[in-house]
């Protein structure tokens, strides 16, 4: 099967006074279809670097970024933005959803932004709401929500055009235990349902098992990967 994700050789250098600050150093990944990879690492080790080169919002200084076959590097900044819209979905680790819109005109909106009709795409929304276990909270308003329903929100924004590609930056950051391995299970689900190629990091070790793969990042390397010994159900 030919990976969904490809980073090849990919590295990112910033001006940083009067040297360079490499932030990404050579970095080779691969993630398939359906498989769920979890990215883990020290603060400042390129965790973040990484997740914006994957989701085309920066351009490598060299390497390439290869999205369900597409050479990224090739692409006119109009055609890179329309190929991050229909192929790539990102779950910040702040939900940062709207005040005065319902869970479902959440995931509404960006229909509408993709110039869609939103009256098709209501069924989509509601579908994905209830694969989320949202069924219930569909009209109400973010400040109703509990900070894991919020993130479930997120998530089933990110999955709207069913996307190949599912990029997620510390999606329990802010939630308790329970509400935390609920997300990940969640995660691990929609992965499979979906079959998207997932990428999360993350600093919550103990989830680890729940994912396919582990890259572990330092000094804007990818130093091991390695598979957790046993995926919890």
């Amino acid at each position: 099967m030919n990976s969904a994700l490809n980073l090849v050789n990919v590295s990112l250098e910033y001006p940083d006074g009067g040297s360079t600050l490499k932030a990404l150093d050579g970095v080779d990944m691969a993630v398939k279809q359906g498989e769920f990879l979890s990215l883990v690492g020290p603060s400042g080790s390129g965790k973040s670097s990484l997740l914006a080169v994957a989701a085309t919002l920066i351009n490598p200084t060299a390497g390439l970024v290869v999205i369900d076959g597409q050479d990224v590097s090739a692409l006119k900044e109009a055609e890179r933005t329309e190929l991050r819209r229909d192929k790539v979905g990102i779950i910040f680790q702040q939900p940062n959803l709207l005040p005065a819109l319902t869970a479902v005109e959440q995931l509404l909106i960006r229909e509408h932004l993709r110039g869609n009709a939103v009256k098709e795409a209501r069924r989509t929304a509601e579908d994905l709401l209830d694969v989320v276990g949202l069924t219930a909270a569909m009209l109400k308003r973010p400040h109703q929500l509990s900070g894991g329903q919020r993130q479930r929100v997120n998530i089933a924004r990110a999955l709207m055009g069913s996307p190949t590609v599912l990029l997620v930056d510390e999606p329990t950051a802010a939630l308790d235990h329970e509400r935390s391995e609920s997300i990940v299970r969640l995660l691990r689900r929609v992965t499979d349902e979906f079959r998207t190629a997932t990428v999360m990091v993350t600093h919550d070790t103990e989830f680890l098992p729940l994912t396919d793969a582990v890259a572990a990042m330092r000094d804007g390397r990818i130093s091991r990967a390695s598979v957790p010994s046993a995926q919890t159900s």
